[in-house]
This record gives structure tokens, C-alpha cells and sequence, in this order.
């Protein structure tokens, strides 16, 4: 049973930086394009970042280039997300998923989604 876990949110002043974690299980992490959603208040969720099995490609929304940065680790079946420069309209339920295949996906997609973690900007 795949089970996906998120860590590493918190409450943070704008401008600050927190880093994400999302630890997998239950099948081959390696060969699985991972991705980073979240979903604010009363609005729908929303793409933030993905990366490639291979580690070759990665794609962001526009609002987060610059700041985000995806990457991962093969060896310790971990996804993460380095959110520098925060802003408050980053506040947000962040939730990481997994892909079926090595590419990136579509948003509907991706087969698998962790419980989420709390991420909170104060201005």
C-alpha cells in the first residue's frame, strides 16, 4: 500500500523560507514523477511544483518560480520542496503526490496524495 506523508510546515513570517518533506512508501519511488499541490480557503487546489523520476525535468506554476525549488532523493524515497521568500498568499495545505510512470503528469493524473501539511505566511 503506497502511503505518501508530508512534513516541515509551519507558521512563518513573510519573506521567511520552510522546507517540505513528503516521505514515500509501498513501491518503487525511484521510477515515479513526484509532485507538490496545495489548496487555500475556500479555493480549489492548485499545482505548485513536479519533478521527473530521472531527476531531468522539473516544472513550477509562475507564481513560485524563482522562490520554489523541487528536488528529491532516490536513496531515501523523499520528495521535497524549498520555499523561500514567502509570501502570505503562499498560505496553503500543501499535499505531495505520485505519478505512475517516470514523466511528469497531468494535475489528474497523479495516483497517489499525502494527508498535507499546514503552511501559514504572516505578513
Amino acid at each position: 500500500q503506497v502511503q505518501l506523508v508530508e512534513s516541515g510546515g509551519g507558521l512563518v513570517q513573510a519573506g521567511g523560507s520552510l522546507r517540505l518533506s513528503c516521505a514515500a512508501s509501498g513501491r518503487t519511488f525511484s521510477n515515479k514523477a513526484m509532485g507538490w499541490f496545495r489548496q487555500a480557503p475556500g479555493k480549489e487546489r492548485e499545482f505548485v511544483a513536479a519533478i521527473s523520476g530521472s531527476h531531468l525535468s522539473t516544472r513550477y506554476t509562475d507564481s513560485v518560480k524563482g522562490r520554489f525549488t523541487i528536488s528529491r532523493d532516490n536513496a531515501k524515497n523523499t520528495v521535497y520542496l524549498q520555499m523561500n521568500s514567502l509570501k502570505p498568499e503562499d498560505t496553503a495545505v500543501y499535499y505531495c503526490a505520485q505519478g505512475r510512470t517516470p514523466n511528469i503528469p497531468r494535475a489528474r493524473e497523479y495516483d497517489y496524495w499525502g494527508q498535507g501539511t499546514q503552511v501559514t505566511v504572516s505578513s
